[in-house]
This record gives structure tokens, sequence and C-alpha cells, in this order.
């Protein structure tokens, strides 16, 4: 069944929001930059059929409704706070949490903060943050593939060049997407400002040094999944994550890219479902 499209307000915004299942143990996920809920729509399926009841909300920025201009607006800790009042505007009191890329930034976030909540964890390409952080001021290789974060925080410049063509960068990165996702993607990004607001995440202070959240180890149940062959994190930060995990902690490496959930999908559901089915919500 295809998810269904529905409308949450929370923190006097409106998020939209894919749901599938109305009963069973509850997920969020949260999607990456530049996407949107879109990007789950095979694996929710999965998870509708394996039982499980699920939220992917179109993040703030994404979602018309909850696009504020400022930049700070966008910081980590906002970004935690939206997924916690989705998550409480749903009834889920205990979750399972997925995220990706961005979303992932955001879940690590969300699992420091209120780990009590937190049933487990699935990070998708993106380890810890600390440890994400640490090897872009430290390792070589991962400093040359985060250069791109530098050219997104030129406000102007980033937007003209990403949305230059018909978003043809854009495009080339989603080119594991579905035409029917792309269109999705293409409908937000069209919309004024959202560009700008995707990009914000970046221009806050997510991966700037300085940030306080996302330094912690984190206790809840954590399995990170990450691609050999992405071009964005290396395997420095990806296997410096463990070191960040206080709690029982699994890496699984696939022979994929940066855009797992579309590159394999059979293989993620697996790891997803067997990760959710050990830490059951009791």
């Amino acid at each position: 069944m295809a998810p269904r499209i529905t409308e949450r307000r929370v923190r006097d915004m409106r998020f939209r929001c894919r749901e599938a299942g109305t009963r069973g143990e509850p997920v969020l996920l949260l999607h990456g930059f530049p996407e949107t809920s879109a990007m789950w729509s095979d694996l929710l399926g999965r998870l509708e059929t394996a039982g499980y009841r699920c939220l992917a909300p179109d993040q703030r920025g994404y979602s018309p409704g909850a696009r504020p201009e400022a930049v700070e607006s966008y910081a980590l800790a906002e970004l935690a706070a939206d997924a916690i009042a989705l998550a409480d505007d749903a009834g889920f009191e205990r979750f399972h949490l997925v995220g990706h890329d961005w979303g992932a930034a955001c879940g690590w976030a969300v699992a420091e903060l209120e780990p009590e909540r937190v049933q487990s964890w699935s990070a998708l390409s993106v380890p810890h943050l600390e440890a994400f952080r640490t090897a872009i001021q430290n390792d070589g290789d991962q400093a040359k593939r985060s250069g791109y974060v530098q050219m997104f925080r030129q406000q102007g410049v980033a937007e003209e060049a990403m949305s230059a063509d018909d978003f043809a960068v854009l495009r080339g990165l989603w080119a594991s997407n579905s035409e029917e996702t792309i269109e999705d993607y293409l409908a937000v990004f069209r919309q004024p400002g959202a560009l700008t607001a995707a990009l914000n995440w970046y221009r806050s202070d997510g991966l700037r040094a300085e940030t306080d959240l996302g330094r912690a180890p984190v206790s809840v149940p954590t399995l990170f999944v990450w691609g050999a062959n992405d071009p964005a994190i290396g395997r420095v930060a990806a296997e410096g994550g463990a070191g960040y995990a206080s709690g029982p902690y699994r890496f699984v490496e696939l022979d994929v890219g940066h855009w797992i959930a579309q590159e394999a999908p059979d293989e993620l559901a697996d790891q997803i479902l067997g990760h959710l089915r050990k830490y059951a919500v009791t």
C-alpha cells in the first residue's frame, strides 16, 4: 500500500508527512538532503507489512508550513525538537528511530537528548556527529570529501549553482531514484525559499566543531549502515562512530554509495527489520 500523505501541526508549524500502518511498534523516519520523506516510500511499505506503524515527515525547511527564514532556526537542537514533537503528536511514547544523511545527524541528536524514548536507532551514511566532525578536522581524506560543505554555506552561490538548468546538479544526485520520487523532490525544491531552507541545515551549527550537541556517547541500541563507495563519508569517520556508543552498537558496511535506501533497498530493509525485532518495545 502507498503511504498516506498527512499534515501534523506541531511547534506552530505544519509538517507534511508520509504515514504507513495503523498499529504496531512505532517507527519515526527522518530523511536527508536533498530529499523528502518520499525517499522512504519503499521501506515504509516493508515496515507496514511487517507490522509497524510508521511516520516520516518532510522536515523543517522541506514542508512549506515549516520553513522559517533565519539560519539559526535550523540549529540542530531545533531540528531534534521537531522530531520529538512529531513523535509526541503521533502518540509515540517509545519509538524506533531511522535516519539518513542529515536525518541521521538529527537522529543522533534525538538519541542523545531523549534516550529513554528511543527504543532503537538506525543511522544511515552519517556516523556519530563527533566522529564525523573529528574526521573532518583531522583526516585529510575526509576533509577533501567534505569540501562541498563550504560551497553549500555560501548564500546565493549555492542556490544558483544547484538550481541551474532545472536543478541539474540535484537531478544527478537523484539518479538512483524513481521518476515519481524525483518529481516529489522537485515539487518541493521549486517552491520559493525551499532550497535555501534545506541549505540552511549546512549553514547552521550541526557540523561545526564548536557545537555542543552531538558530542556525547549514545546509549540506545544502534545500527550504523555505511556504503563503502560513499563519496561524502570516508572510512575514518564511518569506523570512528563506534567510539561514541555506550550501548549496543553494530556497524554494517554495504557495497554501495551514499544513497543506501535506493541502491540496496532489500538488504537495507533486512538490516533494519532485524535491528527492530532484536530491540522490540517491551
